[in-house]
């Protein structure tokens, strides 16, 4: 490309010019690119103890199913820089809280804290300007800051264009107003992040110069513009034997036609996803639209604090996670959320339940579906499953092993798994979910966790009383009768259709079969309207 992002200079001040015009650098839009249109396919997978007994041995298994995924990840023309690596996994409490003495704070008890997970400039003096706000917004939330620490990492593995662009990473460490529960800390802690990110906006739309890549009291993200093979290079805290997680999400990007960059690497927040959104522009459009009706007894006055929901400069991975993220704060379950996002088929679908196909119905009413091909993994922390959206057409397989361990990828065989040890194998199905609770212990299957959610409201009940079709509206007026069309009836129509543009053929060809048939205009000439701005003959402005 013609801007070609330069060299990183051994100088700090050199460092920070560059790096707040390219961490997270993507060019906007020219010529027949167009960000908008970005997607990308991916390698996803995750290991989980279904009993939620937590282990170092989790999260190295879960690096081995990455290692094991490179070949569906990408890198750019350096061998040595990749769309992308990562890791979302639970709070390791016993290793956070071994690293927080030295730094001079003591953390209080698991789930009364939560930890940030920041990419920010190498600038000192920008640095500690955007921590100072970053401070402030959290004392005006009621939350106290226990303390910063910088993340150790180790950039000798690296390929030049990441290196140019790399952040600093640093953990913010926040603690629990004793008068808020774990959920209302949860939503707390969005609170303050979407403030923080307010507060502080991209540099001029082409990408950030300020990152929160996770900012929860249950999940942490190490992620980066990394190859798999480099994440736990890079990240030496992923080596330390005392990180200990019941569950581990794991992602190698291939980003098809997008450009990769530090903040775009997987895992978001709360979902890996290998595919696209190809409804992305209406999804993110009626997102839009809606947010001047939300209410939510649990936000309150903080919902106009949180809004706008999505952030149009992410990538479709990145804004559905927005949409997933704020359905779940705000009182849905994870998997009421999913299936209100990724729906099955359910309009024609003669065998399913009575009470399923009212509670797609309703949902239809409130969402339209975030259509694939897609393949989801996600998790709140607790739970971790995954979906296929209606169309199928990504690959995701599991394995579960007689000793309570679940093994999720986009292939199988990521993981050595001796044959005696394999309970079951299976392959998810399109519009199916796969769900592992680590609070109930057990793998809960698609029709039981459907059945239990669809029952959960009376969906038929409120669609009886409140859904409105267009049979049920009152017949329309004749206009020939009415004395608001009396004077248009009466003007000469010729000359009214003339005015807006009507020409015979569309009369002929598309209006009369209309008015006549109630159905669609079919025709097979082809369109041989020049332009309006080659045509002769005079044209409606908005043409």
């Amino acid at each position: 490309m013609s801007d070609r992002i330069p060299p990183a200079p051994d100088d700090d001040v050199g460092r920070e010019s560059v790096f707040q015009s390219t961490f997270g650098r993507r060019p906007g839009q020219q010529g027949l690119y167009d960000p908008r249109f970005e997607h990308d396919a991916c390698g996803i997978g995750f290991v989980v103890d279904v009993k939620g007994r937590k282990s170092n041995r989790i999260l190295r298994q879960a690096l081995t199913v990455l290692l094991n995924l490179d070949h569906r990840g990408a890198r750019g023309s350096e061998t040595n820089t990749g769309d992308g690596a990562g890791v979302l996994m639970q709070l390791p409490d016993d290793f956070l809280r071994k690293i927080s003495e030295p730094d001079g704070f003591i953390l209080p008890p698991l789930g009364h804290y939560g930890v940030g997970m920041l990419f920010l400039p190498h600038d000192t003096e920008s640095r500690a300007d955007w921590e100072s706000r970053f401070a402030t917004i959290v004392a005006e939330e009621g939350q106290s800051l226990l303390g910063w620490r910088d993340v150790p990492t180790d950039n000798s593995t690296l390929g030049d264009s990441a290196q140019t662009s790399e952040p600093f990473v640093r953990q913010v460490f926040i603690g629990r107003h004793p008068t808020l529960s774990e959920e209302a800390f949860e939503r707390k802690l969005f609170v303050i992040r979407r403030r923080v990110e307010q507060a502080i906006q991209p540099d001029g739309g082409s990408g950030y110069s300020f990152y929160i890549a996770s900012l929860s009291a249950r999940t942490i993200v190490y992620k980066g513009m990394l190859t798999p093979q480099q994440l736990q290079d890079y990240y030496p805290d992923l080596s330390d034997p005392t990180i200990q997680t019941a569950l581990a999400l794991v992602h190698s990007r291939f980003s098809t036609n997008t450009f990769p960059s530090w903040e775009r690497a997987h895992p978001n927040r709360y979902l890996i996803h290998n595919g696209e959104i190809n409804t992305l522009r209406g999804n993110v459009n009626w997102m839009r639209a809606r947010q001047a009706l939300f209410s939510s007894p649990l936000f309150g006055s903080d919902l106009n604090k949180v809004v706008p929901i999505i952030d149009e400069d992410g990538s479709d991975s990145a804004m559905f996670d927005n949409c997933l993220e704020f359905l779940i704060l705000a009182g849905r379950s994870l998997t009421q959320a999913i299936m209100m996002m990724i729906p099955e088929p359910w309009a024609k679908h003669e065998a399913m339940s009575e009470e399923k196909r009212a509670f797609y119905e309703y949902h239809s009413c409130l969402m339209e579906p975030w259509d694939g091909p897609a393949s989801i993994a996600f998790t709140d922390g607790l739970r971790v499953g995954a979906i296929l959206d209606r169309n199928g057409l990504r690959p995701s397989r599991y394995t579960v092993t007689t000793d309570g361990l679940v093994v999720m990828a986009s292939e199988t065989g990521v993981l050595d798994i001796p044959p005696h040890q394999v309970q079951q194998k299976g392959r998810l199905q399109p519009g199916r979910m796969f769900l592992v609770d680590t609070t109930a212990g057990r793998i809960i299957s698609d029709e039981e966790l459907k059945k239990q959610i669809a029952a959960d409201q009376p969906y038929q009940t409120w669609l009886d009383e409140y859904l409105v079709t267009l049979e049920q509206l009152p017949p329309a007026p004749d206009p020939a009768f009415s004395l608001e069309f009396s004077n248009v009836i009466s003007a000469d129509l010729v000359s009214r259709q003339q005015a807006f543009g009507y020409t015979f053929e569309d009369l002929r060809v598309i209006i009369a079969p209309m008015a006549k048939n109630g159905v669609e205009p079919i025709g097979s000439m082809g369109d041989d309207t020049p332009l309006a701005v080659l045509s002769q003959r005079p044209q409606p402005l908005y043409n």
